[in-house]
Order: C-alpha cells, then sequence, then structure tokens
C-alpha cells in the first residue's frame, strides 16, 4: 500500500473543494473557510486514510456538509462567480464578446436559482468532471437518481435559457 501524505494528494484538492464550496455557499470568503476546515477535519482523521475507499471522495463529502451547514446557518448571500473562460480578444467582434458574456452570466444566474441538489450535480459534473458513481457516493444517492436529477437540472436551465433568449421572460 502506497504512503498517503498530506502534502502531495489532500493539498492539491484544494481549489477543487474551493468551487465545490463556492458553489454551495456563494459566498467566496465563506468558501474559503470551508476549505480550511475541510483539510483541518481531514488532518485530523489523518489515522483513518488508509481505510478510506477514496480519500478525495471524503474530502468532498467533508466540504460539502461543511458548506451546506455553514450555508444553511448564515443563510449567506449570493455572489456572482468570476467568469474565468474569455475567448481571445480578435477571436470576436466587441458585439459577439458582450453577447457570449452575457449568455455566460445568464447561464450562471440560471444555476444558481436551482434547488441545491440539482446545482451541486450540476458543478461536479460539468465544472469538476466527476463520474456519475463518484457523484452518487458523495452525495449519497444512487447513479439513477444522479442522473435524473442532472437532466432535470440541465433541462431547466435550457428551458429558462431559451425562454429568456427568444422572449425575454
Amino acid at each position: 500500500m502506497q504512503e498517503i501524505s498530506f502534502r502531495k494528494h489532500i493539498l492539491p484538492l484544494k481549489d477543487k473543494l474551493f468551487r465545490l464550496a463556492l458553489r454551495i455557499t456563494m459566498n467566496k470568503a465563506e468558501a474559503e473557510d470551508v476549505v480550511q476546515d475541510t483539510l483541518i477535519r481531514v488532518w485530523n482523521k489523518r489515522d483513518e486514510w488508509k481505510q478510506l475507499e477514496s480519500l478525495e471522495a471524503y474530502c468532498f463529502t467533508v466540504a460539502k456538509h461543511l458548506a451546506i451547514d455553514r450555508s444553511e446557518r448564515k443563510d449567506a448571500c449570493t455572489e456572482s462567480l468570476p467568469t474565468d473562460g474569455e475567448y481571445p480578444e480578435e477571436a470576436f467582434t466587441p458585439y459577439d464578446r458582450l453577447v457570449s458574456k452575457e449568455r455566460l452570466l445568464l447561464i450562471q444566474r440560471l444555476m444558481n436559482d436551482l434547488p441545491q441538489k440539482q446545482r451541486l450535480l450540476m458543478h461536479l459534473r460539468d465544472v469538476e468532471g466527476k463520474s456519475y458513481k463518484e457523484m452518487a457516493d458523495l452525495c449519497n444517492m444512487t447513479e439513477e437518481q444522479v442522473k435524473v436529477n442532472l437532466f432535470r437540472a440541465r433541462q431547466k436551465v435550457k428551458q429558462r435559457f431559451i425562454d429568456i433568449d427568444n422572449y425575454g421572460l
């Protein structure tokens, strides 16, 4: 069995944990606190690391629960997520860039309006690239439930986007 190192195996997960916590809490400071608390809790359980099937899934589960607790306890206000996926300047006209940016912000807003479970599943699948199995383990659901909830979330975002894009509703 390979020796598990905090610096080598757990610390690199901090960015993923932050994105997950930010998606749940919708507050940058709260998300940072969640990541810090997660790393502390994982460190305190270092004697049990070898018994875990997936250390990454364990870290995500701890972060998810802490973020949900903080979100419910503080009733955190929502902030818009930063957009890092900018296109090259010369690729589009200023109008195209504006339309693209507005659509991305609209999709983020629509995702933020989803119920927490659906928002979390969309984030895990579409942002973090998790498999259905990993998502099911993390959310204590069956793979079928994950697929159904993810499908419904995507359909809801798609339908609202089409309605707004076509009719300005």
